[in-house]
């Protein structure tokens, strides 16, 4: 078995450096798509423009980006997943030989264990999610049309080409090997898939949101509890981060399990407490809510106060504070572009209509 892993992981290093020896100049591009696949986008664009579109949608992106996460963390802790950029210096693979050097970057020294990747499985879920609502909406009346073909072929050829250019950036900066990022295209689509047969999530009331956070977070920290009563450190690839990062600076504490575990469940809580408010339900629910100058007003004023909001960093000093004030946080995205940025917006135009009159 360890061969074997050994003979898959050594084909995965002579990937990364045929991409970084034969594309080096494409170093921007491919760190641009790695920064634009992290999940934190989905909360701070995706989710406002897709809510004030289609509330459905957006609900279901934060869903299915959180459940996967989640899923995500949990197959790293059982998988042990390795990742290029310590892989090299610590295997007795190449024994005599030469070890391969592979170049590092800004981007690379992710702390987690490796597989499956995080950034493919993110990325596949809420790209699936969003291209199928499009498909969908666009073939409701079911025409088999040559254009509304090629227009579903465009589609999910698009698809195609993000995942396999985020799967490339993540091998290129040696953050994983070719199997990781496969294994989480699949496992992304599978996620969002799923939750395409979910209806219970459009209309969850704020408890069913707490018990389900609570349990989600409650299960993922017994499970580490009690694999370290075990004597099994679910966090040991942190201090291998530590140890072979090319430079300090580069690992950052919101790059740890627990970081992303603790920012998934404060959208999720977040969302639960937005949507079951009396705001939301006067701004967004009403004739209000569907006038398109609202929505689009609503997309505008979200992007930018969340784009804003996203620029202030936790303290990383104390990790305690810093997974607190990052819950916090991230409760605050979906409750500011679904309940108080609809409110506000909805306040300046009924002043600016009773001017008017």
């Amino acid at each position: 078995m360890e061969a074997s892993m050994d003979l898959l992981h050594s084909s995965g290093v002579e990937m990364v450096r045929y991409l970084q020896v034969n594309y080096r100049d494409s170093q921007s591009w491919f760190t641009l798509i790695s920064v634009a696949a992290d999940l934190r986008n989905t909360f701070y664009v995706f989710f406002p423009i897709w809510f004030h579109l289609y509330e459905a949608v957006g609900v279901k992106l934060i869903w299915v980006a959180v459940i996967g996460d989640w899923l995500n963390l949990i197959f790293k802790w059982i998988l042990f997943g390795q990742r290029p950029y310590w892989w090299v210096h610590e295997t007795s693979y190449y024994g005599n030989l030469s070890v391969p050097v592979l170049e590092q970057y800004t981007i690379t020294c992710e702390t987690g264990p490796g597989s499956p990747s995080g950034h493919t499985m993110g990325s596949a879920g809420v790209c699936y999610v969003m291209v199928t609502a499009i498909v969908t909406s666009t073939f409701r009346k079911k025409q088999h049309s040559i254009r509304n073909w090629c227009l579903r072929a465009f589609l999910w050829g698009a698809f195609w080409v993000v995942q396999l250019c985020v799967c490339a950036s993540r091998v290129f900066v040696a953050a994983h090997f070719p199997h990781q990022v496969f294994m989480g295209v699949i496992s992304g689509m599978v996620v969002a898939e799923a939750f395409g047969r979910i209806n219970a999530i459009y209309n969850a009331s704020l408890k069913k949101y707490l018990q389900i956070t609570l349990l989600l977070f409650s299960f993922a920290l017994g499970f580490y509890l009690l694999l370290k009563a075990l004597g099994v450190d679910l966090l040991w690839s942190v201090e291998k981060a530590q140890r072979w990062c090319a430079q300090a600076e580069w690992v950052h504490i919101d790059t740890t399990p627990f970081a992303g575990l603790v920012r998934n469940m404060g959208a999720l809580f977040g969302l639960g407490l937005a949507l079951n408010s009396p705001i939301y339900t006067e701004s967004c629910k009403g004739k209000r809510g569907q006038q398109f100058c609202f929505r689009i007003s609503c997309i505008v004023a979200s992007l930018i106060v969340l784009h804003l909001f996203d620029s202030v960093k936790p303290p990383a000093q104390k990790e305690l504070l810093f997974y607190f004030l990052s819950f916090c946080k991230s409760a605050a995205v979906p409750v500011a572009a679904v309940a108080i940025i609809p409110f506000s917006v909805s306040q300046v135009m009924n002043q600016q209509e009773k001017k008017v009159l």
